[in-house]
């Protein structure tokens, strides 16, 4: 793995230049996460991906996008080494468990609640998330105990909450970023997980309709973040962002960590983690998460400065 360590990146803001530095510290410890992440998924070994066509501009609202791929984004996915991996197998039963409309409100089960304890309890027990704790521990964000820790999480990621005014308990910090979500009938709003867009697109529910890039950051099969383009049940996304291959872990330690080290309402992260240079956006709900999803802004090492030609 390479560990990309650009200090800083210019953001031109009309005639000035905003100067945003990479968090160093984050930048290192994600890193590690992303090397103790022993149940992501390789590519081209345990998925394969076609990324095709840029994506044309849409406007947020709009169900209209002229289709840059005709291919799935992906041709295969290893679903029984996915069954074997605790956090994996758990992950998916955990995605039919919603509503996916806002102002509908979910009816949480016994047995659902159960299946939300025994996923946390698999995630506890990876090496991600315990190195997630130990720092978190070590920040006085989090206790020690597990017990503990496991009720922060729970409340951080799966209670219910108000998304849409006059309505019931109607989302979660889960259900937005990993399953996704529809907002008044006309757009789709989360839905950030790599897995979940494979299942909806395997049985005909999502359309791939091409990537997001700059012109000079073509995306490969090989890279782990994508940001992209899709329909679902007849709604568009019109930019949405993705780890791929990653691990259900990984990206809770990752965004957890992002949430109980800022207390803003927003918070947005610039790190480099691999090959890749992002932001790891974050937003709150009280004291749970209201979204949180990575903003690729440049893979394959392409943020790092070139050598000077002599």
């Amino acid at each position: 793995m390479k560990n990309c360590c650009l200090a800083q990146t210019a953001v031109g803001l009309d005639a000035m230049a905003v100067v945003k530095a990479v968090n160093q510290e984050l930048s290192t410890l994600f890193n590690e996460f992303w090397t103790l992440d022993l149940n992501r998924l390789q590519p081209g070994v345990d998925y394969s991906i076609s990324v095709q066509g840029k994506a044309g501009f849409v406007n947020q609202g709009s169900n209209v996008a002229h289709d840059r791929a005709s291919r799935p984004l992906f041709s295969n996915v290893n679903e029984t080494k996915l069954s074997l991996i605790p956090t994996f197998s758990r992950f998916v039963k955990l995605l039919d468990n919603y509503e996916a409309s806002t102002g509908v409100a979910e009816r949480v089960s016994p047995e659902e609640v159960q299946e939300n304890n025994l996923f946390l309890d698999a995630v506890m027990e990876t090496p991600v998330m315990k190195r997630a704790h130990r720092y978190l521990v070590e920040k006085r964000v989090s206790n020690s105990d597990l017990r503990q820790f496991k009720s922060q999480l729970y409340l951080i990621w799966f209670k219910l909450y108000h998304r849409q005014r006059n309505a019931g308990m109607d989302s979660s910090g889960f259900e937005h970023v990993f399953v996704g979500e529809t907002r008044s009938g006309t757009e789709i709003i989360g839905f950030h997980n790599w897995l979940q867009f494979y299942l909806q697109e395997k049985h005909g529910h999502l359309d791939y309709k091409g990537y997001k890039a700059r012109e000079q950051d073509i995306p490969d099969q090989d890279d782990h973040v994508l940001n992209l383009q899709f329909s679902w049940h007849g709604l568009v996304k019109p930019v949405g962002s993705a780890f791929v291959g990653a691990s259900p872990e990984f990206e809770m330690a990752l965004f957890t960590v992002v949430f109980l080290m800022n207390t803003d309402r927003s918070t947005a992260v610039l790190v480099n983690i691999d090959q890749c240079q992002m932001e790891l956006v974050v937003i709150r709900h009280g004291r749970s998460l209201g979204t949180a999803y990575p903003r690729l802004l440049s893979s394959n090492s392409r943020h790092l400065p070139r050598p000077r030609p002599y």
